[in-house]
């Protein structure tokens, strides 16, 4: 890789090596499946329409950046061209279409300029464009899980990271009706979502018919005015993201706060519990996936702002990086898939807790790259 302008801290270049290494070694089984969480060290495999269906892919992608191996060229190629019958299916879309193709088709058009990719990923903006409830400036986030549900009327925190799909698709076409839907939703986000401590909610539930405000829910948090971390993490990311695009200083002050307050509740290594705002006898498991999304804004953040601020973000991304590092990774375990341990999916619900997550491997992966000197994102 190459170097920039900042010092490389010498773990750094061992981190990607590792995790070139052991992406390699876990893509002889994987191949083009579509892994979630590691149960008993092996990946689960998913639905091409389970929500986290790009990261495995966009983790492909990240190590053929850099090594440019076939092998997992094809792997990822095979995994976008499954997620042309979750389309053709529609029913199972939701707005995590940005993940999705972000991550496949996007990252694809980026490396390699395929046509058939752009072509997917504008698609893909159109779908995601087409969820947006003008009444009351938000995508929806679900369809209906289940016969008779209600849920035309919700939003979440994770969606931010879905608008960059919308504003590539304007810059790539000219069409500005893209980016004015994430402009609006994010907007939307900062009024309803990021409260002033810098902690955020999970659910909003809008009445779809009039987009009046109805009630906040905790989500994959532990209570609705808890500080779930990985929602912290989103907005970190998803808020640096959209300044990125618009140069809202808005959004660039919504990502700091939400930064000071995830920074100002870190444990001592630097490494999130699930929830920041957990009452006594509440387990407090950490959650890796939410550090490693957080030190990816943290990156981005530090890139946007100048001097002694921007180191400020640097070194606490960095921190959080090494601590993943050096006590949560599975390098030298030929027993476990994942590359980070102790990632904490839906704890209310019981879900995937304490295990390796793929987005926590992905965003791992994407911030050590970035650390070691790769500039373009992705997103």
């Amino acid at each position: 890789m190459t170097g920039t302008e900042h010092q490389q801290p010498e773990w750094v270049q061992e981190a990607w090596s590792q995790t070139v290494h052991k992406v390699k070694r876990t893509s002889k089984r994987i191949g083009d499946g579509f892994p979630h969480a590691s149960v008993d060290g092996i990946y689960k495999l998913e639905p091409a329409s389970w929500w986290t269906a790009g990261f495995w892919p966009g983790l492909l992608w990240l190590v053929y950046r850099d090594t440019k191996d076939e092998a997992l060229k094809s792997l990822a190629e095979s995994c976008e061209q499954q997620l042309d019958q979750v389309i053709a299916d529609y029913y199972k879309l939701d707005h995590d279409i940005g993940f999705m193709w972000t991550l496949t088709s996007l990252a694809r058009y980026k490396l390699l300029g395929a046509e058939d990719s752009k072509r997917r990923a504008l698609l893909a903006a159109n779908l995601l464009a087409a969820r947006f409830n003008v009444q009351g400036d938000y995508i929806r986030a679900w369809n209906p899980w289940r016969e008779g549900e209600q849920n035309a009327g919700w939003a979440i925190i994770d969606c931010m990271m879905n608008l960059p799909l919308l504003h590539w698709a304007s810059s790539v076409t000219g069409d500005p009706r893209f980016k004015h839907v994430a402009v609006r939703h994010a907007n939307m986000t900062l009024e309803h979502f990021i409260r002033p401590d810098g902690s955020v909610n999970h659910i909003v539930i809008f009445d779809p018919e009039t987009g009046e405000k109805l009630e906040v829910k905790g989500g994959q948090g532990y209570a609705p005015d808890s500080g779930w971390s990985r929602g912290t993490a989103w907005a970190i990311y998803g808020m640096s993201l959209s300044y990125r695009y618009t140069a809202d200083e808005n959004y660039l002050n919504a990502a700091k706060r939400a930064a000071h307050f995830f920074l100002a509740n870190l444990p001592e290594d630097h490494v999130p519990h699930w929830d920041f705002r957990l009452p006594e006898g509440v387990p407090a498991y950490r959650d890796t996936s939410a550090g490693a999304c957080a030190a990816c804004g943290l990156l981005l953040l530090a890139d946007q702002v100048g001097g002694q601020e921007s180191a400020l973000y640097r070194k606490a991304g960095e921190r959080i990086l090494h601590s993943l590092y050096v006590n949560y990774g599975a390098w030298d375990s030929e027993m476990e898939e994942g590359l980070i341990v102790q990632g904490t999916s839906h704890f209310p619900e019981g879900k995937n807790i304490d295990v390796p997550l793929i987005y926590g491997d992905y965003y791992f992966a994407e911030s050590i790259a970035r650390l070691a000197g790769q500039r373009e994102l992705f997103w």
